[in-house]
């Protein structure tokens, strides 16, 4: 196992490595028996599945190999990361562990009981020294998304160097400019890090290999979720790809999912399908779903439903968006292009927020869906809050909607699936009536 073969670079990145290994066993059976097992697999996923075998082994000692060279290695919870500039000095920008319930325990002794597990989940891996991301980051890049997570930077940083950058919660013109500033100050620390000044060669570079990855997501959101005939890979294979591209070497990535992405376009223009025809479609909106909370798209899928796309921070919020470097002319051109893409992003955190909702309205439109699920995390307060206002929305466009609230625990997987049951049922009861009506 790779893992194991990278014992001694886990030993010096002070990693505990036999709680480690254990956790990471787990996580590999778990991964074998949700994705491993569906059928029609595209061959494409092979090398996610290669993935999935070297997540903390091969891409770990990848990411220490940069930092020999004294390039940065940057591990973040959030999306508003500028990673065209950490890409661009060389370095490694990567998502840290924090979708498992297996360290909330430690985080309590640190945390309140009622914040939101994501972050809670984070704060215990690097407690228990069990994320090898995290123990391979230089510094963790924080943010002020939401008041937990301010305040938890304040702890996590006596355990680990954070770069905290404030973002605003409103786009008024000073907002923006605070925020431009935040991205020049960002770019200096990572130059402090490095050692070297960055050029603006190098970031424009930067830019472009994480344009590129966030188009080739785009074009594996609109193949999976485009075509109302033929859905040519699962929700959850879908998911992990995405989740996959916050880990992996962001130009190798890119080849992969272009790869999986030309057999998927051979396997609509045959329509080879995954699922059955008149399966019910459904879109996921909230929070982020981080490894390996699978747990949404397991009901749903294992229940006869079909996942055809994340509103999310690991889903479309995030590769939405390109950064415009066509009239780049010098650093500060570039510095205003990064804050014009960041602040784009329709987190929840923001207010007002409205662009989100007629985004969905759109996106639901034109995926030709049968209904939505708004999932979101417990204690996450922003898009618990937002809930109402998007669901008002989808009531009145007479979109069907599910609101589930949840954690990393495995205890209302059961309650959850039964709920996804009964959404499934009615949805597909609409879609019967409506064929008769139509023909009557």
């Amino acid at each position: 196992m790779s893992v194991e073969e990278h014992r001694k670079l886990l030993s010096e990145i002070n990693v505990d490595v036999d709680r480690h290994a254990k956790m990471m066993n787990m996580g590999l059976e778990s991964y074998k028996a949700q994705f491993m097992s569906q059928k029609n697999r595209p061959e494409g996923m092979k090398y996610f599945d290669w993935f999935m075998s070297e997540i903390q082994g091969q891409r770990i000692a990848e990411i220490n190999e940069l930092r020999k060279q004294k390039k940065p290695a940057v591990g973040a919870f959030c999306i508003f990361v500028p990673e065209e500039i950490i890409v661009g000095a060389g370095g490694a920008c990567f998502g840290l562990c924090g979708g498992s319930p297996a360290t909330i325990a430690d985080a309590e002794t640190e945390l309140p009981r009622n914040i939101c597990p994501l972050i809670k989940s984070a704060h215990g891996f690097k407690l228990q020294r069990t994320c090898a991301y995290t123990q391979s980051s230089d510094f963790i890049y924080g943010e002020t998304t939401c008041e937990a997570k301010k305040k938890t930077w304040e702890i996590l940083n006596k355990h680990h160097p954070v770069h905290v950058m404030n973002i605003p919660h409103m786009k008024r013109d000073k907002d923006l400019k605070m925020w431009k500033e935040e991205i020049v100050e960002f770019k200096k620390h990572i130059e402090e890090v490095t050692g070297k000044k960055l050029s603006l060669e190098e970031m424009l570079e930067g830019t472009r290999i994480i344009n590129e990855k966030r188009k080739a997501l785009l074009r594996l959101d609109s193949l999976r979720g485009l075509n109302p005939e033929v859905m040519p890979i699962t929700g959850k294979d879908a998911l992990f790809v995405t989740q996959m591209g916050f880990l992996d070497d962001p130009k190798r990535y890119t080849q992969k999912v272009n790869e999986l992405c030309d057999e998927l376009e051979k396997r609509v223009e045959d329509k080879i399908s995954v699922f059955e025809k008149d399966t019910p479609r459904l879109m996921i909106l909230g929070t982020p779903i981080a490894p390996p909370n699978w747990k949404l798209h397991t009901a749903v899928e294992s229940s006869g439903g079909a996942i055809i796309n994340e509103e999310s921070c690991i889903g479309h919020r995030y590769y939405k968006d390109n950064v415009d470097i066509d009239n780049i002319k010098n650093e500060d051109d570039l510095m205003e292009e990064l804050m014009k893409r960041y602040s784009a992003v329709d987190c929840a955190c923001f207010t007002p927020n409205t662009p989100r909702i007629d985004k969905i309205l759109k996106m639901y439109k034109d995926r030709q869906a049968d209904g939505v699920i708004y999932y979101t995390l417990s204690f996450c307060h922003t898009y618990n809050v937002e809930s109402f206002l998007v669901t008002e929305a989808l009531e009145a466009a007479g979109i069907p909607c599910l609101v589930i609230e949840s954690d990393y625990s495995p205890e209302d997987a059961g309650q959850i699936k039964t709920r996804v049951e009964a959404f499934l049922e009615s949805i597909s009861f609409k879609k019967k009536a409506n064929k008769l009506k139509s023909k009557s």
